[in-house]
């Protein structure tokens, strides 16, 4: 038995570490194509205007960071008031969204009741609806609800928009943890809001770790809502501030490289901290599911 199963090992060897190189060079290529465009932004913020439209793949001749001292001077901008915002909107966005998503998630996997399937299905084709099917429709109800021009404008629409993915997670992850745990908590005498605070949440952390990430990465770069909805200045988060400086200052490449890298600098600190919750939450929820 052992030879044979050395023979077969040696017959699938080449083949194997064929695969796994295969594997290694396509990731390595996915990667480069991340780290070479943040790469690029982060040295033609260190260059002039000029050296970028001449040597736009190249080092700067000198390292200058006048590009960032620059951004001050636009009196329209006020880059720490566009971080404030965002931070504002996006984090209500993920506290709504698991807030409602995991009471909704604990629902569709812990209960059998009908039309449990609808559901399931809804939410899958709201998550195929694009942002821009929507967009009349939600101005037309956020100006009848009178909320035209304040933070809610925003937060709302990008709360019901993430929950359909949210929920989906959620779902998957909660219906694999073991009924016994509520059992027992049933014959203890534990109410379901017991059970879903004290024993589900709890187990829930990486999911809810994980989407709460990547809903905050997706509202933090959300930019129609915003221009849309908030037409005050000061109201406005970093994203449509950018925005303002490639159409207002477009021939300054400098300023505008150094206003993206600003922006991008906490997503990126974000990922770096939390990379190792996202995997979790990510391959878990795919084995359990």
């Amino acid at each position: 038995m052992s030879t044979v199963a050395e023979n077969i090992g040696q017959r699938r060897g080449p083949g194997r570490y064929t695969g796994k190189t295969i594997v290694y060079v396509l990731l390595i290529a996915w990667a480069c194509t991340t780290i070479v465009p943040l790469l690029w932004v982060l040295l033609n913020s260190l260059k002039s205007s000029e050296e970028i439209l001449t040597n736009a793949f190249g080092l700067p001749d000198s390292f200058s960071f006048v590009n960032y001292a620059k951004l001050n001077e636009y009196g329209n901008i006020n880059i720490l008031r566009g971080f404030a915002n965002s931070l504002l909107i996006s984090g209500s966005v993920v506290l709504g969204v698991s807030i409602f998503a995991g009471l909704a998630s604990f629902v569709l996997s812990r209960f059998q009741f009908r039309g449990k399937s609808l559901f399931n299905v809804l939410f899958v084709v709201c998550m195929l609806l694009p942002q821009f099917a929507v967009i009349i429709p939600n101005f037309i109800i956020i100006k009848e609800m009178h909320l035209n021009g304040t933070y809610w404008s925003v937060i709302l629409p990008q709360i019901a928009g993430n929950l359909s993915f949210a929920i989906i997670m959620m779902t998957g992850f909660m219906a694999a943890l073991p009924g016994e745990l509520e059992e027992a908590a049933v014959v203890d005498g534990a109410s379901i809001w017991k059970i879903y605070y004290r024993i589900i949440l709890p187990l829930c952390v990486p999911i809810f770790a994980t989407v709460s990430i990547m809903i905050f990465l997706w509202s933090y770069n959300e930019l129609l809502m915003p221009l849309v909805y908030l037409p005050v200045r000061d109201m406005q988060p970093i994203s449509v501030l950018l925005s303002l400086v490639s159409n207002a200052y477009g021939t300054d490449y400098g300023a505008m490289m150094a206003a993206i890298a600003i922006s991008i600098a906490p997503l990126l600190v974000l990922y770096m901290i939390s990379q190792e919750t996202v995997i979790k939450g990510l391959t878990a929820g795919a084995v359990k599911g």
